[in-house]
């Protein structure tokens, strides 16, 4: 894609070519293609299902419509909007784009009468939009499970590197890197699963949802079952109780579980920044990459910044979606159309944070030799197991005694075994405190 410096938007240039997919998802391209895609495959399902009610369409007009169709392009984009220039309304602009057609073709112009039949705007934009974000939803999809396979990888790889836990900032039971990674995966992998639930509704029902224009024209129909397969046709659901609008609450929701997924996401890129900054991990030196303008020596966790920051504004997108989608004056106001343009927004700032956060994940490799020093530094963390086996051997207290050998305080591994033998516990239990490290203090880690 060619690099525009003129755009106000980082997604159409700075990050443009990380966004191919989601632009073609969400783009003025799209939203009008799928427009005038509704309009003529409304007009060959009216003529196909009910010829007896329209007009039969022969192979020949039907072929000619398919082809005008498939081959749909930037230049009838401007076209369209060359013509909304002068209808100010960018849906009847594609049914005048349409009908300009079937005026140079004498076999299709006794078909301008069909065109945009019994629907109002909504209808059209309603299902248009619907198609848009559910292709959004399976592009996220994809990104999420690249995500998850990642970290999955890791897991696994990684499952027996003990480390130092940290609760509160301070020393804690050690913990394997693997599983707080699965943590990770599994959260992302509960949130998958609730955004594959999602079901994208559209309404075709006319001006105020009631069917009035179907109705009046032919009521021998059954107009809602008519227009559900056709939407279903779509692979869109039909919400059958609406205003003019469908009430966007599945798109509300939407937006809640991606916000969810970015939330986790934020954790993971938080803790692995800390991670680096406590030198748990190390990042890869890729060449010719500078860290900083001034520090020579700088390798900086950006790709987790970056994604975190981008992971915050697709939030507050949401925020608003959330709040504004899901309400509408009486039986219909316009707010939710200059609302519902920005909604591949949200999609193409979450695309850009996980691809951030997949470079930065694909650059860290545990620092073995200082989590190692880290642990052998950290022999308190065992007064939590001698505790609990002392309690276990009927010792009151055993909390106290810890507490006051320990807190505030660092043990070294002979002043640890000293305690061990003087403790009034059963052999087996001694052995069992004294063979104990820090590094293979790790409960079931490693097997969960």
């Amino acid at each position: 894609m060619k690099f525009e410096h003129n755009n106000i938007s980082p997604l159409d240039n700075r990050y443009s070519s990380k966004l191919i997919d989601t632009r073609a998802c969400f783009s003025e391209f799209e939203l009008v293609k799928q427009r005038f895609y509704i309009e003529i495959d409304w007009l060959i399902y009216l003529c196909e299902k009910q010829p007896k009610h329209f007009i039969k369409i022969d192979n020949s007009s039907k072929k000619k419509l398919m082809s005008f169709r498939d081959q749909f392009t930037d230049k009838h984009v401007l076209k369209i909007k060359k013509i909304e220039k002068t209808t100010n309304h960018d849906v009847k602009a594609v049914e005048y784009f349409i009908r300009d057609f079937f005026l140079k073709d004498k076999k299709l112009s006794k078909f301008i009468h069909l065109i945009h039949f019994g629907l109002t705007s909504e209808d059209v934009n309603s299902l248009a939009y619907a198609v848009m974000i559910k292709n959004g939803i399976y592009i996220h999809l994809q990104k999420l499970q690249s995500l998850n396979k990642r970290l999955n990888l890791y897991s696994t790889k990684w499952k027996n590197i003990s480390f130092l836990s940290r609760t509160h900032g301070q020393a804690a039971s050690p913990s394997t890197i693997g599983k707080e990674i699965k943590v990770f995966s599994q959260r992302i992998n509960t949130a998958i699963k609730s955004l594959k639930l999602v079901e994208p509704q559209a309404k075709f029902s006319g001006a105020t949802g009631n069917y009035h224009t179907f109705e009046i024209a032919n009521d021998n129909i059954n107009w809602p079952k008519f227009n559900k397969i056709f939407l279903n046709s779509f692979g869109i659901k039909q919400n059958i109780y609406t205003t003019q609008i469908e009430p966007h609450d599945w798109i509300a929701e939407t937006a809640q579980v991606i916000t969810r997924i970015n939330n986790i996401c934020i954790d993971l890129c938080q803790d692995m920044w800390l991670y680096i900054s406590n030198d748990i991990f190390s990042l890869k030196i890729i060449k010719d990459e500078i860290g900083s303008s001034t520090m020579p020596h700088k390798v900086n966790p950006i790709d987790f910044e970056n994604a975190e920051g981008n992971f915050g504004i697709s939030n507050s997108l949401n925020d608003y979606f959330v709040n504004k989608l899901s309400k509408s004056r009486l039986q219909r106001d316009l707010s939710d159309s200059t609302v519902l343009r920005n909604i591949g927004l949200t999609f193409g700032y979450s695309h850009i944070a996980l691809s951030s956060l997949l470079n930065g994940l694909n650059k860290i490799q545990p620092n073995k030799s200082f989590i190692n020093e880290e642990l052998n530094n950290n022999w308190e963390v065992l007064t939590e197991a001698v505790q609990t086996v002392m309690r276990y051997e009927g010792i009151d207290n055993a909390y106290e005694q810890l507490k006051s050998l320990s807190r505030g305080k660092e043990l070294d591994q002979s002043s640890y075994i000293e305690f061990i033998e003087k403790l009034d516990i059963s052999d087996s239990a001694k052995e069992k405190l004294i063979k104990l490290t820090p590094k293979t203090y790790i409960g079931l880690s490693n097997k969960l």
